[in-house]
């Protein structure tokens, strides 16, 4: 009797071994013939070193052109390819642009566009996309969105830091159409909807605060800014102005030239403004050519720690050429500059090309400008755009200091 059962079970135990066996065979069977893999063909994915990313490309074409099931767009996959291949540089600023990405970008850098008017930046610690700042009058200021908010969600969609470009492009639209964010703010999650307006830059606004001193406002470096900027301060000074607070503060950067032409009206000829390094450690020194000062009163420069790029090169040069005191917190420590490469077929890259330094040749990558004065905000007031000037103590800081 123990011999039988013992013999039923070997049975047992071999009919659910041979059973595996079979599905195996048969699923790898299933699998060879249906996705066509014989000996030679599994290894086509791999790119051998020794050929070029064309060749690699051009298996999968082949592949796709013979397989694939679906109706295929020659130029979507062309691009789609570039897309990837410059995101494998893993740089957070470097990006490429089709043909219609780059045409909106430069009517964007006029700083006229349609939108909810955001500037935004992955941060790379939390992989998350985070509100640098609104731009003031725009349907996100007016909707309530603040600098240091995070976007979690685009339309239901949920987008990663890394997923910045991604999350721009969804959030941009017609004109009238609205678009919903799902919101994180200090850790309270909400959404809020969002309806697309033409947004025009005001890249310099002015007013005379406590009497006599003048307050220029520079919500961005686009096209035009320098030019938009000395109109703005000959205003101020038809009115007798005897000094002057620049308020960089929420700024994130824009057209290096534009703020280097602003740097040049407040030192003298020749004095250092900017020092650049590119991979192969070439230095390059940027001076100013301008024919001496053209404002010649006390400045004071308000920063914050959403003041970055083009902004860092302005309050830097004036700081260690003693043109200005500079008033706030760190700045927010974007110290690359990209070029912008337009090809012939009307595509584009926008690439990391340089690093910059202060003319003291202090870094500003990941590390800021610290101001002479650090000064911070109420806490009710740390991420607002719109500050009561009596509650705006580094402001008030700036006119203490002017008084004296």
């Amino acid at each position: 009797m123990k011999s039988e059962k013992m013999q039923r079970a070997y049975k047992i135990i071999m009919l659910v071994v041979l059973t595996v066996f079979l599905t195996f065979l048969l699923t790898t069977v299933y699998y060879t013939k249906k996705l066509g893999i014989d000996g030679n063909t599994k290894y086509i994915m791999v790119q051998d070193e020794s050929e070029s990313i064309g060749a690699t490309l051009q298996r999968f074409k082949t592949l796709i052109d013979s397989k694939f099931l679906g109706e295929v767009n020659e130029e979507d996959l062309k691009n789609g390819a570039i897309k990837g291949y410059i995101a494998g540089l893993n740089d957070e600023y470097t990006q490429y642009f089709t043909k219609e990405e780059m045409d909106e970008f430069y009517v964007d850098t006029m700083g006229n566009f349609d939108g909810i008017g955001i500037y935004m930046t992955s941060d790379t610690n939390t992989n998350t996309i985070v509100i640098i700042s609104p731009i003031k009058d725009s349907p996100a200021h007016k909707a309530g969105l603040l600098p240091g908010d995070i976007i979690n969600k685009v339309d239901g969609k949920s987008y990663s830091g890394e997923e910045l470009d991604e999350a721009s492009n969804a959030i941009k639209g017609e004109i009238g159409t609205s678009v919903e964010l799902e919101i994180n703010r200090n850790g309270e999650v909400f959404t809020v909807n969002v309806t697309r307006e033409n947004v025009k830059v005001n890249h310099v606004e002015s007013k005379i605060i406590d009497g006599n001193i003048g307050y220029l406002e520079i919500a961005s470096f686009d096209e035009g800014c320098g030019e938009e900027f000395l109109k703005k301060y000959n205003e101020l000074k038809e009115q007798n102005i005897t000094s002057l607070i620049i308020d960089l503060r929420n700024n994130p950067g824009g057209i290096v030239k534009e703020a280097l032409d602003i740097a040049e009206y407040m030192v003298d000829k020749d004095a250092l403004l900017l020092i650049t390094m590119d991979k192969n450690n070439n230095k390059e020194e940027y001076r100013s050519e301008a024919n001496g000062k053209v404002i010649d009163v006390p400045v004071v420069i308000l920063v914050n720690e959403n003041s970055a790029s083009a902004t860092e090169i302005l309050a830097g040069a004036l700081k260690d050429n003693n043109a200005a005191r500079i008033i706030g917190t760190t700045t927010y420590g974007k110290g690359l500059i990209q070029e912008l490469i337009r090809l012939t077929d009307g595509s584009g890259i926008k690439m990391t090309t340089n690093e910059y330094y202060t003319p003291n040749q202090n870094r500003i990558n990941k590390v800021g400008i610290t101001p002479d004065e650090i000064v911070e905000l109420p806490e009710e007031f740390k991420d607002e755009l719109d500050i009561p000037e009596e509650s705006d103590t580094q402001l008030q800081k700036a006119i203490e200091y002017l008084k004296k």
